[in-house]
């Protein structure tokens, strides 16, 4: 009996803290990470499947050591950069994040004019209410009523993996790559590999994760409940990155190789195989993208406010934190703005994102790692000797991958 309550416990404490965890991490497969998913298996098809496993691995290490700083300090990781390292190196790390996340912000509604310009919607109808649709709902709404949409954008992934069964994948191919890893020294092939490291893990995602966490009111109590949300994020993440790949090696690869020019050519190339899987992938890209151009200028203005000291919080009117919500405004503004403008070259604004994601992503995990680690700051809640080489040879490798992913991708773009 005192094992089921027990039991019973932690499962309404599991359900009182889910949302910021598994939120951050479905969030990861935006527009930029669908495209480079999509990519993966219509190039390669179902080989870049072993991929995963060290993917969600490395994304479970970061995730992790987010949710605990939150539930341990009660501050963002902005706030607690400033009080630790200064306000100077806080300014300029807040300067690389406003720039990298605005590139984000504009793929995302790239991925919005994309996905809905398959049912025939022009992006000058497409982006202004998916952008005022974005703005009402943080602005007009509390933590509680954002989080439970944002969880509700969640289950529409599911979309994926409609779509990938309607087409009759080979599953036994897709289980033996996906336990079988499987090199090339080809430079299209590393470059993927590379690419798909780079739009999994991302510094916006640190910055959320926690902030969210503190918002939401996670203590050390409920920090056991947390991190089980944070793993079962990470996990649905690869899942679905997991069947878009599947569904784009079976209904691109297997009829030959080639390459896509975004996700919304991966879903043209899924028509032949039925009407509902080419609807399914077309909707999944249109909520992805929507979601993410939600959370990635909410991230952003936490983190500045946060950083410099401003008040910030979904749960504040905007005269109450006038510069978190001027400056969420401002992000969904000009990303916005800028893909409505002529010509906008989507493909490549997705490309630059990855870049810049790549330049600020090992500034911000080796802050992070640092800060883990001080015993004023976490107590008894430091990384052990174990998951400190777990941590920092997760950051090495990261660092290592993403400056590759910089290297490869400026080449690809003729620098």
């Amino acid at each position: 009996m005192r094992i089921l309550k027990r039991f019973r416990y932690h499962i309404g404490v599991f359900f009182a803290v889910i949302g910021p965890g598994f939120v951050t991490a479905m969030v990861d497969n935006d527009a930029g990470g669908i495209f480079t998913y999509s990519q993966a298996g219509a190039m390669f098809g179902y080989l870049p499947l072993w991929t995963l496993l060290p993917i969600t691995v490395l994304l479970v290490v970061t995730q992790e050591m987010n949710a605990r700083m939150g539930a341990v300090t009660g501050k963002g990781l902005s706030d607690l950069i400033r009080e630790e390292f200064g306000l100077r190196k806080t300014f300029l790390l807040m300067v690389l994040l406003v720039l990298t996340n605005l590139s984000n912000v504009m793929a995302n509604f790239a991925g919005v004019a994309s996905s809905l310009s398959l049912f025939g919607v022009s992006r000058y109808i497409s982006v202004p209410l998916g952008a005022a649709a974005v703005w009402l709902l943080v602005v007009r709404g509390t933590y509680r009523s954002v989080e439970k949409i944002f969880l509700g954008a969640c289950v529409v992934y599911v979309s994926y993996i409609a779509s990938a069964l309607m087409i009759e994948p080979d599953w036994k191919e897709a289980l033996i790559n996906s336990i079988h890893p499987q090199l090339m020294l080809h430079p299209g092939y590393l470059a993927m590999l590379i690419g798909m490291v780079g739009t999994s893990i991302a510094p916006w995602m640190m910055f959320y994760l926690q902030a969210a966490v503190v918002e939401k009111g996670v203590s050390e109590k409920e920090y056991k409940e947390s991190r089980v949300e944070v793993v079962v994020g990470c996990i649905a993440m690869a899942v679905i990155a997991f069947f878009i790949i599947v569904a784009c090696a079976q209904g691109i690869w297997a009829h030959g190789p080639r390459e896509i020019e975004d996700a919304a050519d991966a879903a043209l190339a899924l028509r032949p195989f039925g009407e509902y899987a080419y609807i399914l992938f077309g909707a999944g890209l249109f909520n992805a993208s929507l979601f993410a151009a939600s959370i990635l200028p909410l991230s952003t203005a936490y983190s500045v406010c946060e950083g410099l000291g401003f008040e910030a919080g979904v749960n504040k009117r905007f005269r109450e934190a006038p510069i978190f919500y001027w400056l969420y405004t401002l992000l969904i503004v000009i990303g916005a703005g800028l893909v409505l403008l002529p010509d906008f070259p989507l493909i490549r604004m997705i490309l630059w994102s990855q870049v810049l994601n790549g330049v600020l992503l090992p500034v911000v995990l080796i802050f992070m790692v640092l800060l883990v680690n001080k015993p004023e700051l976490m107590g008894k809640w430091t990384n052990s000797r174990f998951y400190n080489f777990v941590a920092w040879t997760s950051v090495a490798v990261l660092i290592g991958l993403t400056l590759a992913l910089v290297g490869i991708t400026l080449r690809g773009m003729g620098y």
